[in-house]
């Protein structure tokens, strides 16, 4: 039979295990910590053609420098996508802790449907490890390629107004009502006359 003493001194084992081996606890050790994060937007050229525009922002964290650090991003299907500009991978001969790196290529889509990325790659060696780790970018959100986007609502550039300057109108407002309250004469004063 199990005592209840040991659940609980479980339970703080692991607590313990989780706070000492967070991120934030091994960004501080004298390690490099990578952290990438890859943003993609969609632009529509003309009928049948949007272009994906992928940016990849690398971070190191760490205190110490990584070295042979090299980005792939090879999750696009040839089926789905032409590369348009610049290379789907990329490497650097080091990255210094506290700095970050950025790279970007744009690719045209050849057929509609959803398309589910998956993260980059990352590999980097630490000057004290014969061996490479890695790492990975944040996924992306599944995109929809060549989506039919319904047409823009009528009033659809008032609501942007109203959202945007609304609070200033109503403000306006207000102080206009409070001087004309001000400045216009009661009726109270003219039947006094």
């Amino acid at each position: 039979m199990v005592e209840p003493r040991s659940g609980i001194l479980n339970l703080f084992l692991l607590a313990a295990v989780l706070i000492f081996a967070s991120p934030a606890a091994l960004a501080r050790s004298d390690a490099p910590f990578l952290i990438a994060h890859k943003k993609v937007s969609l632009t529509r050229l003309k009928s049948g053609v949007e272009r994906v525009s992928v940016s990849i922002d690398l971070y190191n964290e760490g205190s110490s420098t990584a070295y042979d650090v090299t980005m792939n991003d090879d999750s696009w299907s040839q089926d789905m996508f032409d590369l348009v500009s610049g290379r789907t991978s990329k490497t650097w001969e080091k990255l210094d802790g506290g700095s970050s790196a950025s790279h970007s290529f744009v690719l045209e889509s050849k057929a509609r449907g959803m398309f589910h990325g998956s993260p980059a790659v990352i590999k980097f060696r630490v000057p004290t490890k014969a061996s490479l780790r890695e790492a990975y970018s944040t996924p992306i959100l599944p995109i929809d390629v060549l989506a039919d986007k319904p047409p823009e609502k009528k009033f659809e550039w008032a609501k942007r107004l109203l959202a945007k300057y609304g609070s200033l109108v109503s403000v306006l407002t207000l102080v206009g009502l409070f001087i004309y309250v001000i400045a216009t004469p009661s009726k109270s004063s003219k039947k006094k006359r």
